[in-house]
């Protein structure tokens, strides 16, 4: 006969699902505690990564409570002013301040921020570990909480010096490019003014040389008429002054005076023209910009490119009837010559017989279109989107700077138009520069 369990006492299986229970309970105590031990790692894995950022950063920074004590600062703080984390905390931020001004606007600043998301800057000094005032750029903004509630301010700034020496530094590297870039574009002026002067050594040679030679002639003729003159005034009898009259060729010399004076005049004259065509076209006050007769600019550009460096140039040109354009005389010469420069050295380079040129002015209402192609082998696909930008150059070595197109474009552009590069249909390049017409300013 089975005996019953006394009373108050667990029987077998109720004891089984005790253990059970107490079993389930440590599994999960264990479960529990490893996951705090990964979250406690992750903490201390995000304190140690704030706490190198905050080490690392060189600003300034501090995070205070509404009352404006220290609950946080970094290294560089810390540096500045010469005290230790433990000294800081808890401290007022005031104390940091170098004089009453800069405490003033500072409890002024955080008074007036509290608000989420509000933030100001101004300008405080610091005391140094010497107790020197140390200007810092300071930005102020507002600590809170997920749901929005304030509990103080965070203060980030950065001493003055530093930014100064940054600006200082900045300011001098703009100064060294700026003077890179006036070297540059005198180099590239210069280039153009070689072209230029070489056409105007051609064309003045000529005059220079006519009246030379007559002035040559001239003096010849002075020292005939002086020792003319010497016999008559020296008594010389009627026969003998016949004689000399004959021997000296006095007659012809003097029907030969007029033709003379005439030729030396008109080679004067003519030095003269070219000298007030380089005026027109010259340097002074490039930066006006007014009224321009373009078919003006290109008869000069074609005269003196053909005259000095491309005398074996064929160029296809026709003037046509169109109002003046807007732009700088001596500043279109330039971009209309070195446009007709690189077409001739394309040419050159595609080993064309004869290097050609075809130049089309179009007018079309407020604007006047001129296009200029050459007999080269065109621009490569690749290098249509680059020929404007400075320094490029498929040219070798020494043969440009590869700044010449990136001025041009520059001048057309302050002229008011605009400068497309196109290879043509029937071969070439094809330059477009559009102007706009003279108007009011």
């Amino acid at each position: 006969m089975a005996r019953k369990p006394p009373p108050g006492s667990l029987d077998e299986d109720a004891w089984i699902e005790v253990i059970a229970r107490m079993d389930e309970v440590y599994s999960k105590l264990v479960q529990d505690e490893i996951a705090l031990e990964e979250k406690n790692v992750e903490l201390e894995q995000s304190q140690q990564f704030i706490a190198g950022l905050l080490s690392s950063m060189s600003d300034v920074l501090l995070a205070c409570d509404p009352q404006g004590r220290i609950e946080e600062s970094n290294s560089a703080l810390r540096t500045l002013v010469g005290r230790d984390e433990q000294s800081l905390s808890g401290s007022p931020a005031y104390v940091l301040l170098a004089d009453p001004h800069s405490e003033t606007q500072l409890r002024q600043t955080l008074a007036s921020l509290r608000h989420p998301n509000a933030s100001a800057s101004l300008e405080v000094n610091f005391k140094d570990v010497n107790g020197a005032p140390v200007p810092v750029d300071v930005s102020c903004t507002v600590r809170s909480t997920g749901n929005g509630r304030f509990i103080g301010h965070v203060l980030v700034g950065r001493p003055l010096g530093e930014l100064q020496h940054a600006y200082r530094q900045l300011h001098e590297a703009h100064e060294a490019l700026k003077r890179t870039q006036q070297q540059l574009l005198h180099a590239e002026k210069m280039a153009s003014l070689g072209r230029l002067v070489a056409g105007v050594a051609h064309e003045l040679n000529n005059p220079i040389s006519f009246v030379l030679a007559n002035a040559h002639v001239l003096d010849s003729y002075g020292k005939r008429l002086q020792q003319y003159l010497q016999a008559v005034h020296g008594g010389e009898s009627h026969a003998g002054l016949q004689a000399l009259r004959q021997q000296l060729r006095i007659d012809p010399l003097l029907s030969d005076l007029p033709s003379l004076i005439e030729g030396s005049m008109e080679g004067a004259q003519r030095t003269a023209d070219i000298v007030s065509a380089l005026k027109r076209f010259s340097a002074v006050d490039r930066e006006a910009l007014g009224e321009v007769d373009l078919n003006d600019v290109i008869e000069r550009a074609i005269h003196w490119v053909c005259r000095g460096v491309a005398p074996d140039l064929q160029v296809h040109w026709q003037a046509v009837d169109t109002p003046p354009v807007r732009g700088n005389a001596g500043q279109l010469l330039q971009v209309l010559m070195n446009l007709m420069q690189n077409a001739y050295d394309a040419a050159q380079a595609a080993n064309q017989a004869l290097p050609t040129v075809w130049i089309e002015v179009t007018q079309e209402p407020g604007w006047v279109t001129l296009r200029l192609r050459d007999n080269g082998a065109g621009i490569a696909e690749k290098h249509l989107s680059q020929v404007f930008d400075p320094f490029f150059s498929t040219k070798s070595v020494g043969k440009g700077t590869g700044l010449g197109l990136s001025i041009s474009y520059g001048i057309i552009e302050r002229c008011g138009g605009r400068m497309v590069a196109a290879n043509h249909p029937e071969g070439g390049a094809q330059f477009t520069v559009t102007l706009p017409e003279a108007g009011p300013a």
